[in-house]
């Protein structure tokens, strides 16, 4: 028979889906966004494995300390600490559509203890394991924009917006001892772990209690290695690649706008020093063009404006700073423009008539906002956007 560690008891899921693309939204809704599950994938692993062999006479508990197999990092996107809304959202919405209790915070199956301890109530050579259910799957990004409507007429809607990305998590670790004779259901935790025995050459007869070396384990591991030292290769490859290049001219539209806080005097001005960031300031602050924003390099796909924010007064393109950038509540500044998306923004607006936008950094995901209404207060990054709506500003020609 087979033998398992019943689970412990984890968090519930995170509530499903809160909204749903065609829904309506408000233009406080325009510096906001929410998760899209856009596929799963369940399968299971064993994260700490030991071939260990019970001769008769050395039944009962025994303490096995495993070796790590698999090491798994909960991640949604480039956010590997899991720091904002919009990940815990999007991995209780995996959560609750699979029926799993999966992690929502950032946490690696590689810190778990890798000591079992196990009652062995017969001889035999057993694989003694710690699994969970991997779980992984690619997401989307539901953004409030302005829809035409077959009448011709406007209205603002939830839309599936052009950011995505991937995401891993896994459930609860379960723990358990299985030898080769047992029978176990297909495509378990348990029958993973009985795939990494060597039960094809059963241990010689006398062998002293202990553990015993797993061939298949050890292949699984120096497999799993190579893997990993491949996939660093190709992210610095990737990053080698992806290093930007400075532009030699932007095509900038010959409007100049200024982008407000609804109601309010304050706008977005660029900074004076190249290490402060963009503030909210009163457009008599200053005189240098500062608080002018040009849309350059404009592109639209679906509705969705996209463009660099260069800024008249420093001759700079709005950016989120590469070494912060997956931070979340990042500060925006400006540096020299460049093909980079830290300085790409998806514009998200009003229906015709109205001035009001979200924007959203192309590279992060994340939307823009500030925290308080106050003069001086820095514009940063939030992943789910402002959800009191102070995401929303006003796009205004000057």
């Amino acid at each position: 028979m087979g033998l398992a560690a019943t689970p412990a008891a984890a968090t519930p899921a995170a509530s499903g889906q809160t909204v749903q693309p065609g829904q309506a939204c408000t233009a406080a809704d325009l510096g906001k966004r929410h998760p899209i599950i856009k596929s799963t994938e369940v399968t299971p692993t064993i994260t700490h494995f030991k071939g260990w062999y019970v001769t008769q006479g050395s039944t009962g508990y025994q303490n096995v300390t495993t070796s790590t197999q698999t090491t798994i990092s909960v991640s949604v996107g480039l956010n590997g600490q899991i720091k904002g809304d919009f990940a815990v959202q999007a991995l209780g919405t995996v959560g609750a559509m699979l029926g799993l209790n999966v992690q929502v915070n950032y946490s690696s199956t590689s810190s778990e203890s890798t000591s079992v301890s196990w009652n062995f109530n017969d001889p035999g050579y057993y694989g003694v394991y710690k699994g969970t259910k991997k779980v992984t799957g690619t997401y989307g990004s539901l953004n409030c924009n302005r829809v035409q409507q077959g009448d011709g007429s406007w209205a603002l809607k939830w839309i599936e917006g052009p950011d995505s990305g991937s995401y891993t998590t896994y459930t609860t670790l379960e723990e358990g001892a299985v030898r080769c004779e047992d029978q176990v259901p297909a495509n378990s935790i348990m029958r993973k772990a009985q795939g990494l025995l060597d039960c094809e050459t059963p241990p010689r007869a006398g062998h002293a209690p202990g553990p015993v070396a797993s061939a298949k384990a050890t292949a699984a591991r120096n497999a799993e290695a190579k893997d990993t030292a491949k996939g660093a290769a190709g992210k610095a490859a990737t990053a080698r690649t992806s290093a930007p290049a400075t532009r030699a001219a932007l095509n900038c539209q010959p409007d100049v706008y200024r982008i407000h806080v609804p109601g309010k005097p304050l706008n977005w001005s660029a900074p004076v020093l190249a290490s402060d960031g963009i503030r909210l300031r009163e457009s008599n602050w200053t005189s240098a063009h500062l608080d002018n924003w040009r849309l350059c390099n404009v592109t639209e796909r679906n509705g969705v404006v996209e463009a660099s924010l260069w800024n008249w007064g420093n001759g700079g393109c709005a950016t989120i700073p590469a070494n912060i950038a997956n931070q979340e509540q990042a500060y925006l500044t400006t540096a020299p423009c460049a093909e980079d998306d830290l300085q790409r923004f998806y514009i998200y607006r009003d229906v015709p008539g109205g001035s009001k936008i979200g924007l959203q950094n192309k590279h992060t995901g994340s939307m823009l906002g500030h925290d308080r209404y106050a003069d001086g207060e820095l514009i940063r990054q939030y992943s789910s956007g402002r959800q009191d709506g102070t995401g929303t500003y006003n796009l205004v020609k000057v």
